[in-house]
């Protein structure tokens, strides 16, 4: 998948975390090039030079290169004379006076996405503790990727929807639950927005609507539409079994409804389900 400009934002604030996590004076990486086996340098932080700018770096070649060929985090102590690594990319890093680095890669769905680089200026061992710092780094920026895609998935899945015929009613319904369900753990506010407008655009626009549901309320009718139980909805929103009950309660008290079917049919009529 093509990496677009919320990926690569989500990079740049990772190597800051990784600054802060660590005490390395010096972070950068980059995502791999669509189509390639090769990562582009393009977030640096904490440099002095501009030498590591756009550098690059293919599988299995340089440090970062053998952390993409491994899929493992990889460090040396001193980048220079290491015999762990090639020497391909020496010169961009001399230049910038790196000596001791490691490399970490990111791993979404089994492939590697990017990598975040740290660096000292002296040649002495990595601990342990900065490493770890650092895979977490990566963590959690692999799970801010996932859940983009997964958003960018269903956003694909639901738009022709709505021009289906009605036997495909079912799978707008399950696509809007699992959006209403995504959306709130998406930490970009413009894809947030999207999804929730996709959300909107597959609830029927007809019928007035007298019913205010608060979100949550609504989530966990989405999946009661869907068909789901209050085990797995709890699971889907991740909250406790009593929670979900709650809002499914309090929204069958404004819909005026007595069973979830009733629930669900009179939020169809106002046009807050699809």
């Amino acid at each position: 998948m093509t990496a677009d400009a919320s990926d690569v934002v989500e990079i740049r604030g990772a190597l800051a975390r990784l600054r802060r996590g660590t005490g390395l004076p010096v972070a950068f990486g980059g995502l791999v090039d669509a189509g390639h086996r090769r990562i582009r340098i393009s977030e640096l932080s904490g440099n002095d030079t501009s030498a590591l700018r756009s550098l690059a770096v293919t599988s299995g070649n340089g440090l970062g290169g053998k952390a993409v060929a491994l899929a493992l985090p990889c460090a040396v102590a001193d980048y220079s004379s290491s015999r762990q690594i090639s020497h391909e990319y020496d010169a961009a890093v001399a230049e910038e006076g790196l000596r001791s680095v490691l490399a970490v890669p990111v791993v979404v769905r089994r492939r590697v996405r990017g990598v975040l680089y740290g660096a000292l200026r002296s040649a002495q061992p990595l601990g342990d503790r900065a490493l770890s710092e650092a895979v977490a780094t990566a963590r959690d920026v692999e799970q801010a990727l996932v859940v983009r895609e997964e958003a960018r998935e269903l956003l694909a899945a639901a738009r022709p929807q709505r021009a289906r015929s009605a036997g495909g009613w079912e799978q707008v319904r399950e696509a809007h639950a699992a959006l209403r369900a995504l959306a709130p753990r998406i930490g970009d506010p413009a894809l947030r927005a999207e999804l929730l407008g996709v959300c909107g655009l597959l609830a029927p626009a007809g019928g007035t609507v007298g019913v205010s549901l608060a979100p949550r309320e609504l989530d966990v009718l989405s999946w009661v539409a869907s068909g789901a139980t209050n085990a797995v909805i709890g699971e889907r929103l991740r909250l406790r079994p009593e929670t979900v009950k709650a809002y499914l309660r309090s929204a069958m008290r404004k819909l005026g409804a007595h069973t979830r079917g009733e629930a669900v049919a009179a939020a169809r009529r106002v046009g807050l389900l699809p």
